[in-house]
């Protein structure tokens, strides 16, 4: 089970990072646009095939690498329900109550054939609710949720990154109470969304649509009732309210709101978080940022107050729900349309001007020779690396040699295989190590330490360039902090929190690289054929 995880997770990310380009490109033709409207914050059309994308690479990461279960084989009905009408959503913008009839019929599903419901009562653990009320109360929270995601989706990289936030506290949880099939099918989730972000960051070259949203908040439902309801002795049912976090009280906030002024609940406006975080002069990536860093406390919570009573949980709670909705007290305004208000944090490099520092290109330079190197000394650390480790890295090879010819998706498609060759590597070096390890400064540890240490000299020295986080890129450094914290958390016998960690830091190396040098696309595209030629080699010619 160890190896589908990580191979669901790979394969997840890479079919989602390989599918956007083609998508994209059949956009225009398939009528997948959001044009910018009253309440849409972006100013030109972008194609909406994100959540097409990732909800593909899910369903196709659990049919290939899942045991063939009647449970994971339900699981992914009702997904493709909601799928499908998200799909007719974003081609022809369908009216809401046939929206809201999809939503419906998704959730029928996941009861009366995945078998979720409500069953537990906070507060009272020994009572069972009655059939009668617990399947009208499960669908209302299966739409609710739903919902509540499919309106977070306002900003570049808002709802997929509050989903891939609450989708990691959801399987730290699973994997507490060892839930393996609900664990994997998160993973897969977890994959193909890394997979679309890379897009979404602001500025966002693709949107998830309501495909996308609605997927998504239908199997963070999903997810959490089944958690819940398999394990009531273990969870409380509030746990829940702290997954859901911050698109569950947005959306009782701004229809209560609506309700309030005499105003139909569905109709849209914007009167969101989002927006009355921009209204306050805050720009694009740092309104983001606030929310990822409540939401993210929220679903911490759900991690540090695991064990604890009902009444603690719902005091927390409350404590978050009311600082939040007070913020449809409190503030008032529309979003300012000057130039200088909403623009956000653009990209991961920007440049600007160097304030009498003195350039120095010497770390950025030492990078170039340290990081092949690495890679290239990390294909020999493994005792071994499975067959289809060698099949994952020749599939490879063919996207990028592909790329290199038509220069089609280059710099992504580059990306795509240093992310996951590098990982590959490390992860196979802590599955199958030469010798046992005893010390936590291993050679490997220590090379990632050094190469820390360039990324941070270049960003620092680089004269008139310099490195800013983009919220996505914060985010992931958060995870990669948070993880190592978390204990009992592994793949087999590779902890995850580390691995993250040296993840995260050739992350930004390769990122730092990418952006700071415009030659480097090509350069890098062959080392990471090389990098995959080794890993072929290992896993076919041992």
């Amino acid at each position: 089970m160890s190896s589908a995880l990580f191979l669901s997770f790979i394969g997840s990310l890479i079919i989602c990072m390989a599918l956007i380009p083609v998508l994209s490109t059949s956009a225009i033709r398939l009528h997948f646009i959001d044009s910018p409207r009253e309440r849409h914050v972006h100013r030109e059309p972008i194609a909406k095939v994100g959540g097409i994308a990732f909800a593909f690479a899910t369903f196709i990461a659990v049919l290939v690498w899942a045991p063939k279960d009647s449970f994971i084989l339900s699981s992914l009905l009702g997904g493709a329900v909601i799928m499908f009408f998200g799909i007719w959503d974003d081609r022809v913008d369908l009216h809401y109550r046939i929206k809201f009839g999809g939503q419906v019929l998704a959730a029928s599903v996941a009861i009366g054939v995945v078998g979720v419901r409500l069953s537990s009562v906070p507060f009272f653990d020994d009572a069972m609710l009655p059939s009668w009320v617990a399947l009208p109360l499960t669908l209302l929270i299966i739409v609710a949720v739903t919902n509540a995601v499919n309106l977070s989706d306002g900003l570049d990289g808002l709802a997929g990154g509050l989903s891939l936030i609450s989708f990691t506290g959801l399987a730290y949880l699973a994997y507490q109470v060892n839930e393996p099939l609900l664990l994997l099918l998160i993973v897969s989730v977890l994959g193909g969304l890394l997979g679309f972000l890379r897009f979404n960051t602001y500025p966002a070259r693709v949107f998830m649509g309501d495909a996308g949203s609605q997927f998504l908040g239908y199997y963070l439902a999903v997810a959490a009732l089944l958690l819940i309801d398999v394990h009531p002795a273990s969870y409380s049912p509030l746990l829940a309210l702290f997954i859901w976090g911050v698109p569950l009280l947005d959306m009782i906030g701004v229809m209560s709101q609506r309700l309030l002024e005499g105003r139909s609940p569905f109709v849209g406006d914007r009167n969101h978080i989002h927006h009355r975080l921009l209204s306050l002069g805050l720009t694009h990536g740092q309104a983001v940022t606030v929310i990822y860093v409540v939401h993210g406390l929220m679903v911490s919570c759900a991690y540090l107050l695991r064990w604890q009573s009902d009444a603690a949980l719902f005091g927390t709670y409350m404590l978050f729900a009311l600082a939040v909705l007070m913020l449809f007290v409190r503030l008032h305004g529309t979003i300012r349309s000057s130039s200088g208000d909403v623009l956000p944090l653009s990209s991961s490099i920007v440049t600007t001007p160097s304030r009498g520092r003195v350039r120095s290109d010497w770390p950025l330079y030492l990078l170039y020779l340290a990081v092949p190197s690495f890679l290239a000394w990390a294909i020999t650390v493994p005792r071994e690396i499975p067959f289809e480790g060698g099949i994952l890295a020749g599939c490879l090879v063919l996207a990028v040699l592909g790329s290199l010819l038509t220069r089609y998706a280059l710099s992504w498609v580059v990306r795509a295989a240093l992310y996951i060759g590098s990982m590959c590597l490390l992860y196979y070096g802590e599955a199958f190590p030469r010798t046992a390890i005893t010390n936590p400064l291993t050679q490997v540890n220590i090379a990632i330490i050094f190469l820390a240490v360039l990324v941070i000299l270049a960003i620092r020295l680089a004269g008139e360039q310099r490195f800013q986080m983009t919220p996505l890129d914060s985010l992931i450094a958060l995870l990669a902090v948070a993880m190592p914290f978390l204990p009992e958390m592994s793949i087999g016998d590779v902890s995850v929190g580390p691995l993250t960690a040296k993840s995260v830091v050739l992350f930004f190396a390769f990122e730092l690289l990418l952006y700071m040098r415009s030659s480097a696309v090509v350069r890098l595209g062959a080392v990471s054929l090389a990098m995959l030629g080794g890993i072929m080699w290992r896993a076919w010619w041992p």
